[in-house]
């Protein structure tokens, strides 16, 4: 059987990787749309998180497999569409994430200085398209709208002292422009409560550890969580407790500030505020603060929901960063997509009403997780196309070219694929400018450039 990957993050991957482990014979080709692989594990994860990014390594593996071959610099849904896959291959899995985000919807969402996480990680990242965000850092005190690991990453990245970013592969661009930031203040807002947060210990305890970086706790925010927490589950009870002694302990930062050191940078969660306007500056041009509707809660938990109060208070900031989530987006006319969800229709992977068609990763689910859930999830549906393929649903007996019938739907609209040794040439090159600069890589972020390298 020959089998199509589209995306080569984790999802892709993962399902490519189960694939070949449990089937003997069968045939994976994977497609991504840029040149370079790996997905959000290369731009997604934090610089300073480079264990994370250890399961490059396994992905690498799976690319050396004889019956796996990489095909980077292919669009689908545009330079090949999803059902010519199907012509060429028995089964076809879409893997291919979020590569949107979700909008604020609120007035002043436009204004410069106003960014989405999405933009902002792949700018610091290297996603190639948005190498060329120059945020504006003049201000002193930047919003980050939303309580998730994302936003954590993001708030690190802005109040890190910078020789720990300089041994990390965050791209030389952004390090400048963070040499030069003025950020020394930095408010992570939600819309719920210190109970709802969705962001996990490790990153938390990171963030209060952060060198030169004080947080400021309101101990109000916390009254009576104590015994509300009493029989929530271990995470949630350690994650609400570290915030709990955070919030009364006194910072250690004042005896320094008491003996004239400069001011600390400094950090601080606000919670049942909702963003209801980005207020422009004097002139119109630009965001000078973000007006917030007070909430209050109905309900607990996880289904808590933030009803606005019909109070509201003005904060006052130069840079507004929204990181309410990623979206995916529909590939192809010929593949079913609810857009409320921003997902696509399926039950285990198998996607509703086209046979042989599947989904994995972000896609399938919706944008939550971390790479372990990812790979769950990418198992599942390559375990649904196994079964598929043993009890006879996937007809195999006509045989399907292949990459060969696209190479030639691809040759004739002009594009030229990229192999997993033309990205081994890449990385050698990122890996070596990498080396002189005292880093693990130094990303490239023109594809233009990446195809020079490769002799494209």
């Amino acid at each position: 059987p020959r089998v199509c990957v589209v995306g080569s993050g984790p999802a892709g991957f993962y399902t490519a990787q189960h694939i070949l482990k449990h089937h003997g014979g069968a045939l994976v080709d994977i497609y991504e749309k840029l040149p370079v692989p790996f997905g959000l594990v290369r731009f997604g994860v934090a610089p300073d998180h480079p264990e994370v990014k250890n399961v490059i390594n396994t992905f690498t593996q799976t690319a050396h497999s004889e019956r796996c071959t990489y095909h980077g610099n292919v669009t689908v849904g545009r330079d090949v569409t999803v059902p010519e896959l199907q012509q060429a291959y028995h089964a076809v899995v879409l893997s291919y994430g979020a590569e949107d985000n979700r909008v604020l919807g609120i007035p002043g969402e436009n204004l410069p200085g106003v960014y989405t996480a999405r933009a902002f990680v792949g700018w610091y990242n290297g996603l190639p398209e948005n190498r060329d965000l120059k945020p504006d850092l003049s201000c002193e005190t930047a919003l980050i709208l939303g309580h998730g690991n994302v936003a954590l990453d993001i708030a690190r990245i802005l109040l890190s002292p910078l020789q720990l970013l300089r041994k990390t592969d965050i791209t030389d661009s952004s390090l400048a422009a963070l040499a030069c930031s003025k950020v020394k203040r930095v408010w992570l807002v939600g819309r719920r409560g210190p109970l709802q947060v969705a962001f996990t210990i490790k990153e938390l305890r990171e963030m209060i550890n952060l060198p030169g970086a004080r947080a400021i706790l309101d101990p109000a925010d916390f009254t009576g969580l104590e015994s509300a927490i009493k029989d929530a589950p271990r995470p949630r009870k350690r994650l609400t407790e570290l915030m709990i002694k955070t919030a009364l302990e006194k910072p250690v930062g004042m005896q320094a500030a008491a003996a004239g050191a400069a001011a600390p940078r400094e950090w601080g969660l606000k919670f049942q505020r909702s963003p209801q306007e980005v207020l422009p500056s004097a002139d119109g041009r630009r965001a000078r603060g973000i007006r917030m509707a007070l909430t209050c809660l109905e309900g607990s938990g996880d289904s808590a929901k933030a009803i606005p109060t019909g109070d509201v208070e003005d904060l006052e900031c130069g840079l507004v960063l929204s990181s309410i989530g990623y979206r995916s987006l529909p590939l192809d006319p010929a593949v079913p997509f609810d857009s409320q969800r921003g997902v696509i229709p399926n039950s285990s992977g198998r996607v509703e009403g086209v046979p042989g068609l599947y989904c994995s990763g972000w896609v399938k689910r919706g944008p939550t997780g971390v790479i372990i859930t990812t790979m769950n999830d990418s198992f599942d549906t390559a375990q649904s196309v196994l079964e598929d393929l043993q009890g006879g649903v996937l007809d195999i007996s006509p045989s399907r070219e292949g990459f060969g019938f696209v190479e030639n739907i691809l040759r004739s609209r002009g594009v030229r694929p990229v192999s997993f040794s033309d990205w081994e040439k890449i990385d050698a090159a990122e890996v070596a400018r990498g080396k002189a600069a005292g880093k693990p890589r130094e990303k490239i972020v023109d594809p233009e450039e990446m195809l020079r390298i490769i002799g494209h």
